[in-house]
């Protein structure tokens, strides 16, 4: 029933008169004593207001009123899942109006069903991305039982064409939420002592880590998830190392009850060989022999200092170039120093320092350092190189069968005398 804005009732003069938004009764009828005002007469056209004439339904604006079972299952569901995350209800009220403005573009009138059963989801996720709830996309597809990949194009698509602008998630914030989905870390009962720990230790701790990451080129280009998973796995076993060292990665995620994500395995090795580097620039870590299981204990240390220790173990990528050219250069020149003249440089091994400057490499992204192996391509067979006709002609080749101007001419009229 709604409301009408003007009129008076005759019989008891309220201005209350209320109509069926449907049509399924055409009444008229005062909500204050029930007199039935019209029956059979509403009009919902500025035109026909005046005459009191029948409207068909197709004519009215009665039928914009009307949601489709789409729209009200799309509605449904965007409200479901706000509930489900906690979301204040303006992401509620924001999502839902986007939700519409999707479903009613052109854009997505042709798409599958499960592309639409989406179209809610991504206007949460966009929703919370602009008031800056950390909200990850693995969490979404988890709720909504839907692939990454799908639910990613869909997401780029609404925001294309809706004109939308998201504001990229920070990694603090990521780090924060992704600390909230671990089981050890939330103080349960039935976790073990020696495996439970401060939240916030933990993200103090973790931040470090993947601010570290991030400086040495491993966050780059690659999805944040297993980044933030296996600097919370050192992270855990730096805090109490005595007891923790033994678990491996696959262990603790179980326990921790959360996706052990398959790239984790190389993010936590890329992160020890980096720990290893800045621990061999420390004087009183050197002489302990580290590998990547020990070195987990002193990443207070580590971190602490690496501003420091990362200049330390690595090379600026131009300084390398310049080192190899006067190496190439000054072989002619006086022969190198004895092995124990540069002994007391700073941050040089025992080896001088001609042997740190060589175990130095550039701080480079690792697809720099190791790129992927390229298909060879197998040498041509004898029976492969011969000749046959068929070999395709260069252009350099094709530019000698073509006539120019002058050629032409004198070819019409040599084939004019024949």
């Amino acid at each position: 029933m709604a409301e009408r804005g003007r009129g008076r009732c005759p019989e008891c003069g309220s201005a209350a008169l209320v109509e069926d938004a449907h049509y399924a009764q055409q009444q008229l009828v005062c909500a204050a004593c029930g007199c039935v005002l019209a029956e059979g007469l509403l009009t919902t056209t500025y035109t026909e207001e005046q005459h009191l004439r029948e409207v068909a339904y197709s004519q009215s604006t009665g039928q914009k009123e009307e949601l489709s079972r789409c729209m009200q299952r799309g509605i449904r569901r965007v409200q479901d899942l706000c509930k489900v995350l906690q979301l204040p209800s303006v992401f509620e009220e924001t999502a839902v109006s986007y939700f519409q403005r999707a479903l009613q573009h052109p854009a997505f009138h042709l798409v599958s069903l499960e592309k639409k059963e989406l179209l809610g989801g991504c206007c949460v996720f966009v929703t919370c991305r602009q008031h800056s709830w950390p909200l990850t996309m693995g969490t979404i597809c988890s709720l909504l039982y839907a692939k990454q990949e799908l639910f990613a194009s869909v997401y780029l698509s609404v925001q294309k064409e809706l004109g939308i602008s998201v504001p990229a998630l920070s990694l603090a914030d990521l780090v924060k939420t992704h600390l909230s989905s671990f089981r050890l870390f939330q103080r349960a009962e039935d976790v073990p002592a020696p495996f439970a720990e401060d939240k916030e230790r933990m993200v103090a701790r973790t931040l470090q880590v993947v601010e570290l990451a991030s400086e040495t080129w491993l966050v780059t280009g690659r999805h944040p998830v297993p980044i933030v998973t296996a600097a919370v796995f050192l992270s855990w076993q730096s805090l109490r190392p005595a007891a923790r060292l033994a678990c491996t990665l696959a262990r603790f995620c179980k326990v921790a009850g959360t996706d052990l994500p398959p790239p984790a395995h190389l993010r936590l090795k890329e992160l020890h060989e980096i720990l290893l580097r800045m621990a061999s620039q420390l004087a009183w870590l050197r002489v302990f022999g580290l590998d990547k299981r020990t070195v987990v204990k002193h990443l207070g240390d580590l971190l602490q200092h690496r501003l420091v220790l990362l200049k330390n173990a690595f090379c600026l990528e131009g300084a390398e170039e310049q080192r190899v050219e006067a190496r190439g250069e000054g072989s002619a020149g006086p022969p190198p120093p004895a092995a124990g003249a540069g002994q007391e440089e700073e941050g040089c091994p025992s080896g001088g320092k001609h042997k740190c400057d060589s175990s130095r490499r550039p701080l480079l992204p690792p697809c720099l350092i190791k790129p992927r192996k390229r298909l060879r391509t197998a040498a041509p067979s004898e029976s492969d190189a011969a000749l046959t006709g068929d070999e395709p002609i260069s252009d350099s080749e094709i530019e000698q069968y073509l006539r120019g101007p002058q050629e032409i001419r004198a070819f019409r009229k040599a084939k004019a005398w024949q």
